[in-house]
């Protein structure tokens, strides 16, 4: 799957689009993986697996087959400018307990390099068309407390705060969002 038709442009954002990772994605995902442990963020799910078998596991979960316990059907997509990785995005079709909780329909990342270019509102503008097309009327949203930048992508592409809910071992509270989408 290659994402919603048509690119999506924000303020400098330029052609951007959603597509499943590939083989050839192998370093430039483990990059991100590295650029991105740094806010503490996982880029790839299982950086441990072998790559093959990292993309099939992808593959398995997007089709909702053989999930793991607490997991669902997701999407995990990357967000591509003229063959470039600038960043990734997980549309999960539904909400476990844990998700309604805290982490949401939509989880995104741009790497730093490619950040305040307007890719992360484009990245998250896609991400909701996809859950237009999955019948998701309100999806979930979230982030951390202190990650201003994301509540303002979120906030330009229609979010609502709810609430903040406070995390574990005293890490800052999730922002929780509801989007038309």
């Amino acid at each position: 799957m290659t994402g919603p038709p048509g690119p999506a442009a924000g303020p400098g954002a330029g052609e951007l689009r959603l597509r499943r990772p590939t083989l050839a994605d192998e370093s430039a995902c483990r990059a991100a993986h590295a650029e991105l442990a740094a806010d503490g963020f996982d880029f790839l799910f299982s950086p441990e697996l072998p790559w093959p078998a990292q993309l099939a596991e992808l593959a398995r979960e997007a089709a909702g087959t053989d999930l793991p316990r607490g997991r669902v059907p997701a999407d995990y997509l990357l967000a591509d400018v003229s063959g470039e990785v600038v960043g990734r995005v997980s549309v999960r079709h539904a909400l476990t307990p844990a998700l309604l909780e805290l982490g949401g329909h939509v989880g995104y990342a741009v790497r730093p390099a490619w950040r305040r270019r307007g890719y992360g509102r484009a990245i998250l503008a896609l991400a909701l068309r996809r859950c237009a097309a999955l019948g998701l009327a309100e999806v979930l949203v979230t982030c951390d407390e202190d990650n201003l930048a994301s509540a303002r992508v979120i906030e330009a592409c229609g979010g609502v705060l709810e609430d903040v809910r406070p995390q574990p071992g005293g890490a800052p509270g999730k922002r929780r969002y509801w989007v038309s989408s």
